[in-house]
């Protein structure tokens, strides 16, 4: 069996371990090989498994990106996660329908025209002396920014980049910085590991090509289970995902992301998880395609 990881052009600006699980992927009978999304040499027919696996600069070109998955999506290969889930989670609307179906969120206001007042607006909504912005179409913190209450907000520079480009507004949490963000990841519907990311000192992104500190969680019981509700949710289940909560008071967790696209799944932080996804990817396949 044949599986694509389907790629970019480059990684040297980027951190990644999705080659970790290649061994455990070949154990179970499949080769792989790694491909840019860009690639129209790839001739789709002759694989079995498409992995949207670590295409990162997808959202700055989300038409052409979706296109090529269209053409996978039409051939024989099986595309993971479903272009349809693809589609409904490259937009962060996916956040407002998740709220609308009862999960707990970052408290989160919409947006299609960046103004002066709505900005203001928002600080006295979410009654917060900072808030975020950032664009409901976009991945590893790019043009998110951190406003403070009572300063020169709508600056040119900003105005440019949501000129014609729908947003988000959340106010500024404090426990990102003092305690991190949680990823819970999950292989066709089943819990494997959690990490935690915890920003470097004076930053808000956890990203750690922004030089957050990652670290491997024991996740409490309370928190698998609303991760583990979250997943069980989506329909059609994806063969992987990725679920990123903040700590809320008192006592609870609000949801940060939902990654269903090309989450990085922090393999070297838990050994045993490439075998856990080999098994899961595996077995999501023979179940989709009957065999």
């Amino acid at each position: 069996m044949k599986c694509v990881y389907i790629s970019m052009d480059s990684l040297e600006d980027f951190v990644s371990d999705a080659d970790l699980s290649v061994p455990a992927m070949e154990t179970l009978g499949w080769t792989v090989e790694k491909r840019s999304w860009r690639d129209s040499s790839v001739d789709w027919d002759a694989v079995d498994l498409a992995y949207v696996c670590t295409p990162w600069d997808y959202h700055e070109h989300l038409d052409d990106f979706m296109q090529a998955l269209e053409r996978i999506d039409a051939s024989r290969a099986l595309l993971v996660n479903n272009l349809d889930t693809i589609r409904w989670n490259a937009i962060k609307t996916y956040l407002r329908e998740l709220e609308n179906r009862g999960f707990d969120i970052v408290p989160t206001e919409w947006h299609d025209v960046l103004t002066e007042g709505c900005l203001q607006a928002a600080f006295e909504t979410f009654d917060a002396e900072r808030i975020v912005i950032k664009p409901v179409v976009g991945a590893n913190a790019m043009d998110t920014h951190v406003l403070d209450k009572g300063t020169g907000l709508a600056t040119a520079a900003l105005l440019e980049a949501y000129s014609n480009r729908p947003f988000m507004l959340q106010p500024f949490l404090d426990v990102v910085q003092e305690v991190g963000e949680y990823s819970l990841f999950f292989f066709d519907g089943g819990y494997s590991h959690a990490i935690l990311k915890v920003p470097k000192q004076g930053d808000f992104r956890t990203q750690e090509e922004h030089g957050s500190d990652i670290r491997l969680h024991d996740a409490s019981p309370e928190l698998i289970s609303r991760a583990q509700a979250i997943v069980d949710s989506l329909q059609p289940g994806p063969a992987y995902a990725r679920v990123d909560f903040v700590t809320a008071e008192p006592g609870g967790f609000l949801l940060m992301e939902l990654e269903l696209i090309e989450p990085s799944l922090y393999f070297r932080t838990d050994p045993s998880s490439t075998a856990r996804f080999a098994r899961a990817m595996t077995n999501f396949y023979r179940r989709e395609t009957g065999t």
